[in-house]
C-alpha cells in the first residue's frame, strides 16, 4: 500500500488537510479511489454497519451511492490527538423518489503510521428537506475553495 500523507502525529494543518482530502475523496462517489486510503482490515462502524476491509467498504459505498444521489459533503474539522481525528459533517442527497434529506453526523478516524484509516466510527441522521431548503449547490465533484463550511452555513 502506498503511504498516504499527511501521517500522524497530526497538527492542526495536517488534520484539516487529512479532513479535506477525506471530502474531496468522498465527493467524488468514486469507491475504488475512496477505498485506497483505508487499511486492507479497516473496521467501521456506519449506522448499523459494520464493513471490515476494503472489500466490505467498496461494496458499502456502491451500495450507498447507488441510493444517495446527487451526494454533496462538506466535512469539518473537530478535534485531534496523536494518530486520531474527530470530523463533523453534513451531506445532502435524493433518492429515488427524489426527495431530499441532509444527513448530519460525526465521524471518529484512527490512522496507522503509513497515514491509512484503520478505524472509522460514524454516528448519521437523516433530516428530510424541501429541494428549495438545499444549501450545497455545487456542481457534482469536489466541492470548491469558496464554498462556504458547515460553521459558515450555521450547521
Amino acid at each position: 500500500m502506498d503511504p498516504k500523507p499527511p501521517f500522524p502525529p497530526f497538527t492542526a494543518e495536517t488534520a484539516r488537510q487529512k479532513v479535506r482530502m477525506a471530502e474531496d475523496a468522498w465527493n467524488s462517489r468514486d469507491p475504488d479511489r475512496v477505498v485506497q486510503v483505508y487499511t486492507d482490515d479497516t473496521s467501521w462502524r456506519n449506522r448499523s454497519e459494520f464493513p471490515v476491509g476494503r472489500d466490505e467498504v467498496h461494496a458499502f459505498l456502491t451500495r450507498k451511492w447507488a441510493s444517495e444521489l446527487d451526494y454533496r459533503l462538506i466535512k469539518e474539522l473537530w478535534a485531534f490527538t496523536g494518530d486520531r481525528i474527530a470530523v463533523r459533517f453534513a451531506y445532502e442527497w435524493h433518492d429515488t423518489s427524489g426527495d431530499w434529506f441532509r444527513s448530519y453526523g460525526n465521524e471518529n478516524w484512527q490512522f496507522t503510521a503509513t497515514g491509512h484509516m484503520q478505524r472509522r466510527f460514524a454516528s448519521i441522521n437523516d433530516l428530510p428537506i424541501s429541494s428549495d431548503e438545499r444549501l450545497f449547490h455545487w456542481p457534482l465533484g469536489r466541492r470548491p475553495d469558496e464554498h462556504p463550511s458547515l460553521s459558515e452555513l450555521g450547521l
